[in-house]
């Protein structure tokens, strides 16, 4: 396993080489992602539909994602591990900001933090830097904002809503964001981002020009089959897999045919011998 990856390192590689990232919820799929040399993981509140059900990423809490951090952080070893900041975790005040990313680096044992936002949360990312906290932005099509949006919609496809885009990766930046997510904008305007700012852009729907990519794990196995992103491309589709081992399963328990002996205990011949003798009666002895 190489050595554990940290922010300098990730900042270093930008124009050198494209970083590759993935999110997970768990110890066993971190544990396979980590041990593939994944550069981030992203504990994202992605969870809230992934794994949970949920219709949006809303309507996941601290609670949640710190416990799914912890599962994530106790299986890697080389990956440097972010945590998505829930929704109203850190839009409420600065305090409340740094209490909660201190949260999920102190209990989760996350290494950095993700907000989502533009100029309007540079007073908490500015007050989480300061407290040592490294934190990772989130521009574009930023989900726990999609209900301003109308849904989920790319971003940026006008000349001014481009500019301004660009203007709040630049003070992101400033504020002390260590890379940027740009999620679901035009490729030109993230090639232009890339360009302008010191720090790697992490793409998702935004083209190939970013210094490294993102995607959902059950995007890209094919295990969350609601809806597929234009922007991902399903290297496997599980979902089917699982289902034909389910009923090949469910069909040999229902035959007889599961167990068999390959798949079952025995007892020695002499140990099954006296199992079967009558017991002596307390009577006679």
């Amino acid at each position: 396993m190489s050595q554990a990856l940290t922010v300098p390192d990730l900042i270093a590689a930008k124009g050198k080489r494209k970083l590759s990232v993935l999110t997970a919820y768990d110890y066993p799929t971190a544990l396979i992602l980590d041990q593939n040399n994944l550069d981030m993981i992203l504990v994202g509140d992605s969870l809230a539909m992934a794994v949970l059900g949920h219709e949006d990423t809303i309507s996941v809490g601290m609670w949640e994602m710190i416990h799914h951090t912890k599962a994530v952080t106790r299986a890697v070893k080389r990956s440097l591990v972010i945590a998505d900041m829930p929704f109203l975790s850190y839009q409420t005040s600065t305090e409340t900001a740094v209490l909660n990313a201190g949260r999920l680096l102190k209990e989760g044992r996350a290494q950095a933090v993700k907000l989502e936002g533009s100029q309007n949360i540079l007073p908490q990312v500015q007050a989480i830097v300061n407290a040592g906290i490294p934190v990772q932005g989130h521009i574009g099509l930023t989900p726990q904002s999609a209900g301003q949006f109308g849904g989920f919609k790319v971003q940026g496809k006008k000349a001014e809503a481009a500019h301004k885009l660009i203007e709040d990766a630049q003070a992101l930046v400033e504020a002390g964001c260590f890379s940027l997510v740009l999620e679901a904008i035009p490729a030109e305007l993230a090639a232009r981002i890339t360009e302008s700012i010191t720090v790697p852009t992490i793409g998702i729907g935004a083209g190939p020009d970013c210094d490294g990519q993102v995607l959902v794990i059950h995007d890209l196995i094919g295990l969350f089959e609601r809806f597929v992103p234009r922007f991902v491309k399903q290297y496997e589709n599980l979902a089917q897999k699982i289902g034909q081992a389910v009923s090949q399963y469910r069909q040999e328990v229902e035959e007889g045919n599961f167990p068999d002996t390959n798949h079952s205990f025995s007892m020695s011949l002499d140990e099954f011998k006296k199992f079967h003798e009558k017991p002596q009666s307390k009577d006679n002895e």
